[in-house]
This record gives structure tokens, sequence and C-alpha cells, in this order.
């Protein structure tokens, strides 16, 4: 099983980016379909966005389709979360996620648990009005 550390939060105005990482710090990623989970305080995780090993497909809540692109640097054993004009309603701690069932399709990432497959330890991102 592979390790995860998120960087890249931090608090930004609303209309605001920023570009979340996250970085295998044991294992290799290419093999795996990756997620990006968000958690706000009081509310039950979800799922953000999803992408494929190859980084040819991709998938995103509606919440933030058009907003937020996934993608993925396998060379750097890295995936990436851009997200650019940023609500209030964005503010959550964000975790990235592979999946016990390493080549899970990503339309199935939704149904992953805290306690199945591999979770970071998340970054907070705060947007503010």
């Amino acid at each position: 099983q592979v390790q995860l550390v998120e960087s890249g939060g931090g608090l930004v105005q609303a209309g605001g980016s920023l570009r979340l990482a996250c970085a295998a710090s044991t294992g290799t990623l290419s093999h795996y379909t990756m997620g990006w989970f968000r958690q706000a305080p009081g509310k039950e995780r979800e799922f953000v966005a999803g992408i494929t090993g190859g980084g040819m497909t991709t998938h995103y809540s509606d919440a933030v389709k058009g907003r937020f692109t996934v993608s993925r640097d396998n060379a750097k054993n890295t995936v990436y979360l851009q997200m650019i004009s940023l609500k209030p309603e964005d503010t959550a701690v964000y975790y990235c996620a592979a999946p016990r069932q390493m080549w899970m399709p990503v339309q199935a990432l939704g149904t992953m648990k805290s306690d199945s497959g591999s979770w970071g330890q998340g970054t907070q991102v705060t947007v503010s009005s």
C-alpha cells in the first residue's frame, strides 16, 4: 500500500486559486486510480475529483466541475488538484486517496470509506468572502 502526503492548502479570497499536490512518500502511484476528497466541519467527507492511473480519464463532482482540474505527473509520483474561482463553500480539509483496488474506475471513487485504501493526512483550504 502507498503512503500519501498532501500539500498546497492555505487561505485564499473568494475567486482565487490554489494548487494542491499529493505525493507518495512510499510506493508508486502510476498504476493507481487516485481521488481527491474534502470534508468540512460537521459534514460528511465528499468526493471531489478522480483520475485514472495513466491520466487519460477524469471525473468530477457537480460542485466543482468546470472550476477544478485533476492531473498527475507519474514521473514525479505526484497527483495535483488545480482549483480556480474558489468559493467559501469550498472551505474544507482536502484529502487524496488511493483505493485498495488500484484500478478502481474513477466513477466508483465516491464509494471509498475512510478505513479503506490509503489516505493522506489532509491539507486545509480556507476561502474567505
